[in-house]
């Protein structure tokens, strides 16, 4: 079995050059995707929450990471704002409590918030109260996350690229060939 930080180098390289840019980024990388595919196959459902301006990117992680062509059982992956319609009128501390109690009755075996998007989205709020969210965040330093620069049309190649690589850990990691310890 192979370590988790080699896996994603190799699978990096076999990638066209202009994926290149994540081998230096692979560090950062690693830590919060490996314990996300952890929880994933401990069982947790994965909910998926952007900003305004990544919200297609919300649709086309929905649409493509339970694609029958993965030849893997399906993943629980939901988008939170199309479950939660309210979400972007919730503003204090008390409603943010009520949808996180609402949610641990949902999912009792956990969930976490999969965020990507700005840290100063009104939305970001709600992932960072758990330390153990997926975080992607664009043009913004916060702790335990993965750092993304908005370069503008190639930060959406960037995501798409992203998504290709966090899906096939997910294989990996279920097939047994990498190590998430």
């Amino acid at each position: 079995m192979t370590s988790i930080l080699t896996w994603t180098l190799d699978t990096i390289r076999e990638e066209d050059s202009s994926f290149s840019w994540m081998e230096e980024c692979r560090y950062d990388w690693v830590p919060v995707v490996q314990n996300a595919v952890s929880k994933i196959i401990d069982g947790q459902t994965i909910l998926l929450l952007t900003d305004e301006k990544q919200s297609w990117y919300a649709k086309y992680v929905a649409s493509k990471i339970n694609n029958l062509q993965n030849e893997r059982p399906f993943l629980p992956v939901y988008t939170l704002r199309s479950m939660f319609h309210n979400l972007n009128k919730m503003k204090n501390t008390q409603e943010l409590d009520l949808l996180e109690d609402m949610l641990e009755i949902s999912y009792p075996n956990g969930y976490f918030i999969w965020y990507i998007g700005s840290a100063e989205s009104s939305y970001s709020k709600f992932a960072f109260r758990n330390d153990e969210n997926l975080l992607w965040i664009i043009d913004g330093d916060v702790p335990n996350s993965f750092y993304l620069k908005n370069a503008g049309a190639s930060l959406d190649i960037k995501l798409i690229q992203l998504f290709k690589l966090f899906n096939k850990t997910i294989d990996a990691s279920l097939f047994g060939d990498i190590n998430l310890d």
